[in-house]
């Protein structure tokens, strides 16, 4: 069977207005996709709440399928855009579950109901029976492309609403359609923050959408439509388009589309590229072949169908993102500026302060090529706003979502790994001019993304911040090992100082870290549980992030007490929960923190409440994610603790034991990027099923024995083998 047949891609798609209490709202999409392709084609559920796919298992209704989604994420997300359905019947010229756009007229809308029941997906593929008008509706996608193929009852009406101005997380403000015959169009849609998206508009998101679209068969007949009214215009801010086709036909009917962010060119490009000569069926099986082919980069071997199930699915969102946004000719847009690099591909899509905990750690192993591509592309946009690298960037824009500096995190992980190429000289200036929040860069205004740095620079600290304040300090660390590989001794112990001040945000009173105010005195906390100051978590959560100094850390709070709170951290947590007080896997915070153990001393804990977070964290099905699966970070988590690692700490490229999940899995190396001194090949095996034995006795690389609890990312991308010896708790302690 091929390994990509154990994609689930309804695994996660809860979204917002969940119905089960203990289940997460990972907030993924089912449809069709090929590695981090631009097209991500999929059905809409909603236009509202906080449904960032469009999609959310918990509804009835389809309202259509749209060119471009993204993955597991919250803010209301953005993209969205062409969206398509087919009807047997004149319809309310609204979905009806829009809630961006709500009814003036209508009340009903155009949506269709749907079952679960029908619904069937594979990587690459999506299929559903829309109910109202009894269509059975098929996506497949390339990398710029998709098709989408509908089967119509026989003798029934055949007609296709396209809905132009739909956005999630808003509307677009401008969209045109030029009708090219009676089997092509091609158009172009404008959104900027004023129709709203991510954030709905907060994240200052703008982008033109280009598309190319031919239909399998002539339609008969078109209106355009307006704020619930057919009109004579083929341009506007609520535009649609409603095709009629021959009610004789018998065959399905296919619609191709091509997009582009650059220009109605690029569109066309793309189109006769990757789907002009390729039918629907085609398409899926490339699409299909291209998932087995990249994953192809890890191989497991196992009897659990279940982990089998949840390990590709989790490898297939980790590859989703950062996705291509340039054509196929190189070309892409920034600030509306077109430019075109052939040392890399430019992507998109970097959720910074989720995906340096364990993405990157990941695809600095499986698939440095990306992380080379994403450092050259934050770099680019960096460079064009002379800005500090964004935080949160879609379509070469910062949305400025989280907090820290997450793109020089990656970049100085990046680098100590020795994954190049890159202008490593411009990117260490901005990294630098960021850190110490520099006015000014190369002459010309500098526009940072550390706006509370003034009291950081001189005290080391943002006041009322805890959260932000051990953000920037883990970068600076960051930067410390950065400076000292570029042999920039001064700044690397500069940076190194400050971020060894962490412990001045420890409050004695209460006995964990807390937020200061700006004359230094802690702000007032009743219990470790407040989360003033802190992001997404609480003070006893946000206590732990130190992970560059556990061990001073944990000399700070007392070794022994330590353990204890570490312990009671994860026995009073409900694992498979939404949220969590105390250990909250949901979300990103708490992430590594179970490999804390081992630099401890315990790694027998490590190895413990890291296959319980596996075991209870990660399930099958829609509701299988605790947590939003945030651009690839939740299921990076798993698929680097079942191949038995944690980097705990970026920038330094210690990767912690764990046990494996499988008894066999293989790491194809790159050697454009790796050592491979050994091998191109990393095998790891375990000597017993490591479904039963659980604890690692000791471990051998290229047999010689490992005296430490980890491996570093030299030994690592030598290649060769690695032996776990497992046994039971009793033969370890």
């Amino acid at each position: 069977m091929k390994n990509a047949l154990y994609v689930d891609t309804m695994i996660g798609t809860v979204g917002d207005g969940q119905i089960e209490e203990s289940h997460g709202g990972g907030k993924t999409y089912p449809g069709a996709c090929v590695p981090g392709g631009m097209v991500q084609l999929s059905p809409d559920t909603v236009s509202g709440g906080d449904n960032g796919s469009g999609y959310n298992y918990c509804h009835n209704t389809i309202e259509g399928f749209s060119f471009n989604h993204m993955s597991g994420i919250g803010w209301y997300g953005d993209l969205g855009n062409i969206q398509i359905i087919p009807v047997t019947e004149d319809t309310d010229l609204r979905s009806g579950s829009n809630e961006e756009q709500p009814f003036v007229k209508g009340s009903r809308g155009w949506k269709s109901e749907f079952s679960h029941e029908t619904e069937k997906t594979r990587a690459g593929y999506y299929s559903v029976l829309l109910d109202r008008y009894n269509v059975f509706a098929e996506a497949t996608a390339s990398e710029h492309t998709g098709i989408l193929r509908f089967t119509y009852p026989e003798n029934s009406e055949k007609k296709m609403i396209i809905n132009l101005s739909r956005r999630i997380g808003g509307k677009a403000d401008f969209q045109e359609v030029n009708i090219i015959n009676d089997k092509k169009i091609e158009g172009h849609i404008k959104c900027t923050p004023k129709g709203g998206g991510f954030g709905h508009g907060h994240g200052g998101i703008f982008y033109d959408l280009y598309f190319v679209m031919e239909f399998s068969t002539p339609f008969i007949n078109k209106r355009f439509f307006s704020n619930e009214e057919f009109i004579d215009e083929n341009k506007g801010d609520d535009l649609g388009l409603f095709l009629d086709f021959n009610r004789d036909l018998k065959d399905p009917i296919t619609v191709k589309c091509a997009i582009s962010y650059v220009d109605i060119e690029g569109a066309r490009k793309n189109f006769s590229a990757e789907c002009e000569n390729v039918d629907f069926d085609n398409m899926a099986e490339n699409a299909l072949q291209k998932w087995e082919d990249v994953f192809s980069c890890i191989k497991v071997s196992g009897t659990d169908e279940i982990d089998l199930k949840l390990f590709y699915t989790c490898l297939y969102h980790v590859l989703l993102d950062p996705r291509t946004m340039a054509d196929v000719d190189g070309r892409f847009v920034i600030n509306y500026e077109v430019f075109k690099d052939s040392d890399y591909k430019q992507r998109t899509v970097f959720s910074g302060w989720d995906v340096y905990r364990s993405e990157f750690p990941l695809l600095s192993i499986i698939r440095p090529d990306m992380v080379r591509d994403d450092i050259n592309s934050l770099l680019k946009i960096a460079e064009i706003n002379n800005s500090s690298f964004p935080r949160w960037e879609l379509l070469g824009i910062n949305a400025g979502c989280m907090v820290g500096d997450p793109g020089l995190i990656v970049l100085a992980d990046a680098f100590v790994k020795g994954i190049k190429p890159y202008n490593i000289e411009k990117a260490y200036k901005i990294s630098k001019a960021s850190s110490l929040c520099e006015q000014e860069l190369d002459g010309k205004t500098f526009k940072t993304i550390r706006p509370d740095c003034e009291a950081y620079l001189e005290e080391a600290y943002v006041p009322e911040k805890l959260s932000d304040t051990l953000e920037y300090l883990l970068a600076d660390y960051t930067m410390a090992k950065l400076a000292e590989a570029l042999g920039k001794t001064e700044d690397a112990e500069f940076f190194m100082n400050r971020a060894n001040r962490y412990n001045e945000n420890y409050n004695e009173a209460l006995q964990f870290m807390a937020p200061r105010k700006a004359n230094g005195e802690f702000v007032f906390e009743e219990d470790r549980y407040d989360d003033d100051g802190t992001v997404e978590s609480n003070i006893f959560q946000q206590s732990w992030f130190v992970p560059y100094d556990v061990v001073g850390l944990s000399k700070l709070f007392g070794e022994e007490r330590t353990i204890e709170l570490l312990e009671e951290f994860f026995e009073r947590a409900d694992l498979k929960s939404l949220w969590n007080d105390d250990y909250n896997h949901s979300n990103e915070p708490c992430h590594n923190i179970t490999h804390y153990f081992s630099i401890l001393g315990l790694p027998e804990r490590t190895q413990y409440w890291t296959r319980r977070v596996q075991k209870e964290a990660y399930r099958t099905g829609a509701y299988g994610f605790c947590g939003n699966e945030d651009v690839g970070q939740l299921s990076a988590w798993y698929v680097l603790s079942a191949i038995g690692f944690a980097q705990v700490c970026p920038a330094d490229p210690k990767y912690y034991f764990n046990t494996p999940l499988f008894r066999s899995i293989e790491l194809k190396l790159d050697k454009n990027f790796h050592s491979c001194e050994v091998s191109d090949i990393l095998k790891i095996k375990c000597d017993k099923n490591p479904l039963e034995f659980s604890y690692i006795k000791s471990v051998k690389l290229n047999g010689n024995k490992i005296k430490e609890n980890f491996l570093t990312y030299e030994e690592i991308t030598k290649g060769g083998e690695i032996v776990f010896e497992l046994g039971e708790i009793k033969e370890i302690v």
